[in-house]
């Protein structure tokens, strides 16, 4: 069984809309895009190139078409996604001419994935994919960037649709730049107490 990764940038609001530009992600009027570039440092960038190797992705729709306009043509920054299979949640879409690409239809392909051998599948960016996962615990592991400013409106990471459900924290980094880089495990229910003394 392989596990579902989430890797995600996140204001404390939890916007995870176009962290990388202006035109990454303009949709619903967003005017943020790139709000992740000021806060880089060695610790950030060293995070990032730890996340940029080898594996296998799992991306939504909407992802997938900036992505495959972008990084064919800029694989010296990232060679393993050109490299990866990447695997496309759409009703919409049935080919690609960027390699190594499958397009899904339904949660149960995705089901069947996770539950196949191979390498460990990332997701990043895919918002409404990632709901659809927690929704459904499909998700191993959030590996996180937390930014110390809020967006206001923008696609969230989190929505109220998502599976009532325990993580434990494995691995936090503080950044120069504020930035908390957190790594948490599903580890299974939620536990209840009384905190009244």
């Amino acid at each position: 069984m392989r596990k579902i990764i989430v890797l995600s940038m996140i204001s404390l609001d939890g916007v995870m809309q176009a962290p990388g530009g202006p035109k990454e992600d303009t949709s619903e009027g967003f005017k943020f895009g790139g709000w992740t570039v000021p806060y880089g440092d060695e610790a950030y960038n060293k995070a990032v190139q730890n996340e940029l190797q080898p594996a296998d992705y799992l991306l939504g729709r909407k992802t997938f078409e900036i992505w495959e306009n972008y990084w064919p043509e800029h694989s010296e920054f990232w060679p393993g996604i050109n490299n990866g299979n990447k695997y496309v949640l759409s009703k919409t879409r049935q080919k690609s001419d960027w390699k190594n690409s499958i397009f899904i239809e339904s949660l149960d392909a995705i089901k069947k994935l996770k539950n196949s051998e191979g390498k460990d599948i990332q997701v990043w960016g895919s918002s409404e994919l990632v709901h659809l996962l927690l929704q459904n615990d499909l998700v191993d592991e959030l590996r996180l960037k937390i930014h110390p400013l809020l967006l206001g409106k923008g696609k969230k990471l989190f929505d109220d649709s998502a599976n009532p459900s325990g993580f434990s924290l494995i691995e936090s980094t503080a950044t120069t730049t504020g930035v908390i880089l957190a790594n948490y495990i599903r580890n299974g229910e939620i536990k209840t107490g009384n905190a009244i003394i």
